[in-house]
């Protein structure tokens, strides 16, 4: 509970200054909070800075493709066990049309890479600092809110044993302004 409260103070705080801003003409940044676990009940904590990219690719009456770059700091915890890291992700999206301007549903995908302050966590041989950061998921963005829930995971996709690799589900809000 004190984890949830945590991330929704912090979320508030990064609303009220976003929301001070003038959104009629948005820029495309954003900022995100997040939290997941793992399989084996390692807690992730995120906190991300976000860039759209202003451009529309395959559109049809069904959707388009877009995306953002995802600069993220990332905090995972288990017992006496920490690692921070940072990671950077380009990410592609599909956005679907539903005939309405303020909101859409959407799926995306992406890899990026991440840089961890320690590599073993839980017994978890990640076996590097470098780690590429793989993540399908879903969301709906209304207005300049978005919610999202993703699927991640980081490895070092097998160029150093071993590989153990984490999976994790992961919930993020992001404020775009």
């Amino acid at each position: 509970m004190k984890k949830f409260l945590f991330l929704l103070i912090c979320f508030i705080c990064t609303s009220t200054c976003a929301a001070a801003q003038d959104l009629s003409g948005l820029s495309g940044w954003g900022v995100s909070l997040g939290y997941g676990q793992s399989a084996d009940n390692i807690d992730i904590y995120r906190a991300g800075i976000l860039k759209q990219w202003h451009v529309k690719w395959i559109e049809s009456k069904t959707g388009y493709v877009c995306g953002y770059f995802e600069l993220s700091y990332n905090r995972w915890k288990n017992g006496g066990d920490d690692v921070n890291a940072v990671a950077l992700s380009p990410v592609f999206q599909y956005v679907f049309n539903v005939g309405n301007a303020t909101w859409y549903p959407y799926i995306e995908a992406g890899i990026g890479a991440a840089y961890l302050d320690n590599y073993i966590i839980d017994n978890r041989d990640l076996s590097s600092n470098f780690l590429f950061e793989d993540r399908v998921g879903a969301g709906i963005r209304i207005k300049n809110m978005d919610i999202s829930f993703r699927y991640m995971h980081y490895s070092n996709a097998a160029l150093k044993e071993p590989n153990d690799g984490i999976d994790i589900l992961i919930g993020t809000l992001t404020w775009f302004f």
